[in-house]
């Protein structure tokens, strides 16, 4: 994203990772910091940087595809010349992570999708950016490529699950009081199938909240985030669903689901909250499950928690 009005080039996820690739050279840096407030073309630069004429062009071509530079033909005294022109003067990257937000005696995490602790999958699966496969599809061993936390879809087909370490940032003496769990999900079919049942369940530390059964697949058309390069043959979008963990009880979009309380969770006394997606391996309807990030699908969200809280009353708010 383009700052408006300024000259700062804003990136994240796998165009961050190209960026900071195409800056790791002191060629480039070089290159970019002689194109500031001038506009030169390949001979110009290669004259001034005592380089071949093959060697900055390779570097430019790494610099624009990044969309540091730009590059205009125009005709020149011998044939067309390249101008090179700096497009940004500074840039920022955001790093892959859990996002914290804080308000009055709420906390909420966003979790990408690909920020998982760990994975059991078996095939169908894989995992994909917004720009490409992540590994090979069909490959379990993909889960655990370093570019994973890139990830905007997961998918596994049958049994299997994906654990998520959220950070607890309950303030200290605080009661928790309400838990709820939101994504993006669908069961997972080899290519979709709407009519394709399975029973998910989801555990928080270590507690079976309960199970739902998603009725299926869902492809054949293009979603609200679906990449351009991906193709509507396969699964494109899930269902929102909202989990919940109250006083008494637990629910899925309002239904309960179990009388699992928020006091069995433990929240206070644990570092991180660990919760786990999955179908078990006797699950009637073992159907595979899609988990969207939020460049995929219809919902522009990553897997979001939201702790509410009290204070005991006299109790203070636990800051030093």
């Amino acid at each position: 994203m383009e700052v408006a009005g300024s000259r700062i080039l804003m990136v994240e996820g796998d165009a961050a990772l190209a960026v900071a690739k195409a800056l790791a050279s002191d060629t480039r840096q070089a290159m970019l910091g002689m194109l500031t407030n001038q506009v030169l073309n390949v001979s110009e630069l290669a004259t001034a940087m005592g380089l071949p004429h093959s060697t900055v062009s390779f570097n430019i071509n790494q610099l624009q595809a990044v969309g540091l530079v730009s590059v205009e033909v125009e005709p020149g005294t011998r044939g067309q010349q390249k101008l090179c022109s700096k497009r940004y003067d500074e840039v920022r990257l955001r790093l892959p992570g859990a996002a914290v937000e804080s308000k009055p005696n709420v906390i909420s995490v966003s979790m990408p999708v690909g920020s998982y602790r760990h994975v059991e999958a078996r095939p169908s699966c894989g995992l994909v950016s917004e720009n490409k496969i992540i590994g090979m599809l069909d490959d379990p061993r993909s889960f655990f490529e370093p570019e994973h936390v890139y990830a905007q879809l997961l998918w596994f087909g049958g049994d299997g699950y994906v654990d998520y370490a959220f950070p607890n940032n309950l303030p200290h003496g605080a009661v928790p009081s309400h838990l709820e769990l939101s994504m993006e999900i669908c069961s997972e079919a080899p290519q979709f199938n709407e009519d394709w049942p399975s029973d998910i369940t989801l555990w928080i530390n270590d507690v079976e909240i309960g199970t739902w059964t998603c009725p299926g697949d869902y492809g054949g058309k293009a979603s609200l985030l679906m990449p351009s390069w991906w193709q509507t043959d396969r699964t494109t979008h899930g269902l929102l669903k909202q989990w919940s963990v109250g006083p008494r009880a637990s629910m899925i979009d309002g239904v309960e689901l179990s009388t699992v309380g928020i006091e069995q969770l433990t929240l206070p006394q644990t570092n991180h909250i660990k919760v786990r997606l999955g179908i078990k391996p006797d699950a009637r309807n073992r159907g595979g499950m899609n988990l969207f990030g939020r460049k995929f699908g219809n919902y522009p969200q990553d897997i979001v928690m939201r702790v509410a809280f009290d204070f005991p009353r006299g109790a203070g708010t636990g800051a030093a």
